[in-house]
């Protein structure tokens, strides 16, 4: 597919897919249709071990999904797209992280909260304004509770106010704040981290994470925790982690 509304790159492991909208990045049906054949080819792509998201310029990372959007036929059609990006970014098989160099209002705030990870500019603000037009937020419904509690995404949801970058780190909704000259290589140092990891391992044990955070009763979690924990130990690359310790030597991963 041919992009008009996003960039994807990849180099070294690590892919970037910006939006490409400026001013501040509003998302419409059509990125959103782009964005989700970039997420469905990068989870294929076994040559990416990890991917960046981030908006173009230094004003937005995504000030939202376009209002226009909202209106008639094109509603439903719009929701269950943007619906889908989340489900891709779950079932990614790779880390994510939002790289928020700006504002990440409505959809942007959500997407935020979709990634696995964020690393947010000092400058930036996010939010969830879609009460103040008198609907829901519908990824952040399910995603801010799990994230922040259900006090906070509550307030978030339900009054609709932005929070700083600093506010945004102490709920749990990024990672990590930092100024905006550092933002790109404090991501780019973070997404190096993970290349330096078994790929296999990295996949086995992010799909572990979520099946066991998203089973809400303990004993079945725990359960869940326990087979899938053998399974990743049991593959090569977790018999040649445990080896190269007791060794005292690097780890050879074959990703097997």
């Amino acid at each position: 597919m041919e992009f008009q509304n996003i960039t994807l790159e990849k180099q070294e492991g690590i892919a970037k897919l910006t939006i490409n909208r400026p001013p501040v990045n509003v998302i419409n049906y059509d990125a959103l249709v782009e964005i989700n054949a970039a997420l469905e080819e990068l989870g294929k792509d076994e040559a990416t071990k990890v991917l960046l998201i981030r908006g173009s310029g230094n004003r937005a990372f995504c000030a939202g999904v376009e209002v226009k959007d909202h209106l008639g036929e094109m509603m439903p059609k719009m929701m269950r797209e943007f619906g889908r990006m989340f489900r891709l970014l779950r079932n990614l098989g790779k880390p994510s992280i939002a790289v928020v160099n700006g504002v990440a209002l409505g959809g942007g705030c959500e997407l935020v909260a979709g990634c696995d990870m964020a690393i947010a500019s000092e400058k930036a603000a996010l939010g969830q304004p879609e009460i103040k037009l008198g609907g829901l937020a519908p990824a952040a419904a399910p995603l801010f509770p799990r994230i922040m509690g259900e006090k906070k995404a509550f307030e978030l949801i339900l009054l609709g106010e932005n929070v700083s970058a600093k506010e945004a780190e102490r709920i749990g909704l990024v990672n990590k704040v930092v100024a905006e000259e550092e933002l790109d290589s404090t991501a780019e140092e973070l997404a190096g981290k993970f290349l330096e990891k078994s790929s296999l391992g990295v996949r086995l044990v992010r799909d572990a994470f979520y099946q066991c955070a998203d089973t809400a009763e303990f004993d079945e979690a725990m359960q869940k925790g326990v087979e899938l924990g053998i399974k990743t130990w049991e593959t090569e690359d977790g018999q040649e982690g445990l080896k190269s310790f007791l060794e005292k030597r690097k780890p050879i991963w074959k990703n097997k």
